[in-house]
């Protein structure tokens, strides 16, 4: 089956590796070297893809979550056309298109952001369940438009992640037979040899899983071994696949086997003894022979043709389909339903009070059926994160009784970090708009999840209740402090903390309407009243006046749950002839983007301002003069009590704006908007 230039290809990527991580005296040679084997078998004989359409829907998807070994899949990309020689000699350079570990949102052709270990596989799980839920929606007879399957090369490292693990065992139980790991077992991680630490049996670790599990003992040699793995993982169509591939990380190499070949480059005489060894002249660098251009241009071609031909049968669906051949377009080409903001709700301060975790299910139970490509769940949490609508269905194999792979409700256990990874893969996969539900405090679980959406530019909703301490009686484990701030600290994220039915619609809004960044709603536990003068829109502006007053001595200022207590100390102070201007503020990162003009006539110069936030005061010093906010963590017991003891009262809030406005009578109340940059 395989030939002499197939060998003569992979020691070009052996020998590629090498000089790439040499020209920039930083990097890891020895995993490319050691994988180039089964990386291009992959390539040569399963992947489908289209080089010149990197974003084709029925592409198989690649991801290599052992991301530090990413000079192989630069040099793949290179090889099928995407990236120049050039861009191989920028190896770890500034703005170059091949940074230290893939970078979906730098380089074409990388599926997902691979820099911590196991992320790359969890987002594979999302990749997985996303190719099998448009495959039950919108596969007919005769018509199998969504058949990609996602290959992903995993690492020692990636195995002992515990995202990878929460991964793994959804994976197993949602039985996705397109989902195939080739895992990279050479034995080494960055302290030495992994008998130091990793000595389990990982196939009866996954076998416990539910995975499909095989060995193959000559990763470096046996071609034919690892193609008839894959065959064979192929034909499971119930079960995920690992398949344990024994190689030698930095084949060649004086070191190989060793981890001084896994963090660092090779020596320049190991170098050429690498190259002789390989049949290559070692006084060439960046050397790729012409019938390996060749070779792989043959794959480029296949690509090409594989994606007309789907092309033309959707366009063959779309006649005999055209609801769901349109429906297909419109989300591969990342629109919105027509109109489906006119679904959200909105309120009136005669309506009842309600737990802003209920209006967000008022929300998604509006929303849901209008917008088909949301999908999500909770991990474990759907009686309290209140993220199932009335109309959902389970995504389970049909196998269980439990729902079909058309469902878009996905329960994903108590698997926070395991959920936040998934729900990258989701994303990346196009068409959908994923979230996930669980109690704010536990967002801290999946942070390295979060941080990557936010540096992928993944549109991903995080649904987090429970968010203060006005939980109440669960205590100081479950009442967040300081999460939120860390949360405002990401860039490129949306973090919402709505105060009633409005914001929380409004909150929606902006999230769900941004292509580019993922947004975090923070949601209370108990009611909340309706609020005069909010609504869908101002929230889109992250901040506003909710309540003006001309010759105002003091601006009160907050978010959420504490806005109503602060509208009830600005009554009380009016009361007392102290005249008070109230400012919502459900969304920093909104507001900080609105016109100087703007942020002026919400926080104007020379009135002093005062927060008040049953969180950590930490960030607030950019608008506000003086806090209210939690120093300490909070206690167990219902939350009017708590209030009371921490501060949150009306009568607190009054007592400090009057202190506050004292203070800055003989003191210059310094600017919140103008600044010198």
């Amino acid at each position: 089956m395989y030939q002499q230039i197939d060998h003569i290809a992979i020691n070009t990527i052996r020998t590629l590796a090498a000089d790439v991580v040499r020209k920039a005296n930083s990097g890891h040679p020895g995993a490319p070297m050691g994988c180039a084997p089964m990386a291009h078998v992959l390539f040569s004989k399963f992947i489908t893809a289209n080089p010149e359409n990197l974003k084709w829907p029925n592409r198989d998807r690649f991801v290599l979550s052992n991301g530090h070994g990413c000079a192989l899949q630069y040099i793949l990309l290179h090889l099928l056309g995407n990236l120049t020689i050039d861009d191989l000699k920028l190896f770890r350079q500034t703005d170059s298109k091949t940074p230290g570990h893939p970078e979906c949102h730098l380089t074409e052709g990388i599926e997902v952001t691979t820099g911590p270990l196991g992320q790359g596989f969890s987002n594979s799980v999302g990749l997985a369940i996303a190719q099998a839920h448009f495959a039950d929606v919108f596969n007919q007879p005769g018509f199998d438009l969504f058949t990609n399957h996602v290959y992903v090369i995993v690492g020692d490292g990636c195995l002992q992640e515990g995202v990878a693990s929460e991964a793994a065992s959804l994976a197993g139980h949602l039985q996705l037979g397109n989902l195939i790991a080739l895992y990279d077992d050479n034995h080494v991680s960055i302290d030495g040899n992994t008998e130091v630490s990793f000595t389990e049996d990982v196939c009866k670790r996954f076998e416990a899983y539910g995975w499909h599990t095989q060995v193959i003992a000559d990763g470096d040699n046996d071609l034919e071994g690892i193609t008839k793995a894959i065959e064979n993982a192929k034909k499971v169509t119930n079960k995920p696949s690992l398949i344990k591939i024994r190689t030698i990380i930095g084949i060649g190499s004086k070191n190989e086997g060793t981890e001084k070949v896994h963090g660092a480059p090779l020596a320049p005489d190991d170098i050429v003894e690498v190259k002789k060894k390989f049949g290559f002249d070692p006084e060439k660098f960046f050397h790729v022979p012409n019938e390996v251009y060749e070779l792989y241009g043959q794959y480029r071609e296949k690509g090409k043709a594989a994606e007309a031909q789907w092309n033309k049968l959707l366009e063959n669906y779309t006649t005999k389909f055209p609801e769901k051949g349109n429906e297909i377009k419109r989300r591969f080409s990342n629109k919105l339903p027509e109109g489906w903001e006119k679904h959200l709700p909105r309120y009136t301060p005669s309506d009842p009070a309600v737990a802003t975790r209920k209006l967000s299910e008022n929300v998604l139970n509006k929303i849901a059926d209008a917008i088909p490509e949301l999908i999500g769940g909770s991990a474990d949490l759907t009686g309290s994160n209140l993220t199932r609508w009335k109309t959902a269905v389970d995504f389970q194999p049909q196998s269980t009784g439990l729902g079909n792979y058309s469902g878009r409700y996905i329960r994903y256990g108590v698997r926070e970090h395991g959920m936040f990874g998934v729900m990258n893969g989701l994303t990346s996969y196009g068409g959908l708009i994923p979230f996930g539900g669980t109690f704010l405090n536990f967002i801290s679980y999946g942070l390295g999840s979060v941080r990557l959406a936010a540096l992928s530019s993944f549109r991903v909703l995080y649904i987090m209740t429970h968010d203060s301490i006005g939980l109440g009686e669960d205590g100081p484990t479950h009442q967040p402090i300081e999460t939120v701030a860390g949360l405002r600290a990401l860039p490129n994220i949306l973090v919402f903390r709505p105060a009633d039915g409005n914001e929380v619609s409004g909150a929606y809004l902006a999230a769900i309407s941004n292509l580019n960044r993922p947004s975090v709603f923070c949601l209370s536990r108990q009611n909340l009243p309706h609020l005069e003068g909010s609504s869908v829109e101002n929230t889109l502006k992250g901040g506003y006046v909710l309540k003006e007053c001309t010759d105002a001595k003091i601006t009160l200022t907050g978010t959420g749950s504490e806005i109503s207590i602060v509208v009830e100390a600005s009554k009380k102070l009016e009361s007392e002839g102290v005249k008070t201007r109230v400012v919502s503020l459900p969304c920093f990162e909104l507001f900080e983007e609105q016109s100087i003009d703007y942020k002026s006539s919400v926080f104007p110069d020379g009135i002093p301002i005062l927060s008040v936030e049953a969180l950590a005061t930490f960030g607030w010093s950019k608008f506000a003069h003086a806090n209210i906010g939690m120093t300490t963590f909070g206690s167990s017991g219902p939350y009017q009590q708590l209030y009371k003891k921490y501060g949150f009262t009306a009568e607190n809030i009054s007592e400090k704006a009057k202190k506050t406005i004292e203070f800055y009578q003989t003191t210059p109340v310094p600017s919140v908007i103008h600044k010198p940059f």
